[in-house]
């Protein structure tokens, strides 16, 4: 059930899934929604979250070995992957709270926070090994 190869879709699924929820959310800001723009951020973190703290759950615990077979370039992609993930997960809570109380600041996270999850979005839907292939 936890094989590498549904880790991985499983993976690209989320990320498409919740990269929808933002747009959605970015499109209802830009026509004056900011009440449902909240609602769709605080959907998408909450999402977001279970996504990330299930994937590492699963990689951690239950089948530490998941990615002990994976060959160089396989690791290579995702750790390019987490070097965008982790940062735009760690600003997720900044960015709700800020949304809240500080809208000033909030928009400038929002930049760092927009270019970070792009990374995330690329680096996970097109640069992960869409098969696993063991290391020999």
């Amino acid at each position: 059930m936890f094989t590498p190869e549904n880790v991985i879709l499983g993976l690209k699924l989320a990320v498409s899934l919740v990269t929808v929820l933002l747009i959605a959310s970015l499109i209802a800001i830009s026509m004056g929604y900011q009440k449902l723009h909240g609602k769709i951020n605080l959907i998408f973190f909450i999402l977001t979250l279970i996504a990330v703290v299930g994937f590492e759950a699963i990689i951690r615990w239950v089948n530490p070995q998941l990615t002990a077979e994976f060959t160089e370039e396989q690791q290579r992609a995702l750790s390019i992957h987490l070097c965008f993930s982790v940062p735009s997960t760690i600003l997720l809570p900044f960015m709700l709270f800020t949304g809240k109380w500080w809208g000033r600041y909030h928009r400038k996270l929002a930049f760092v926070f927009l270019l970070m999850w792009t990374g995330t979005f690329i680096t996970g839907v097109f640069f992960l090994p869409h098969s696993f292939t063991p290391a020999q």
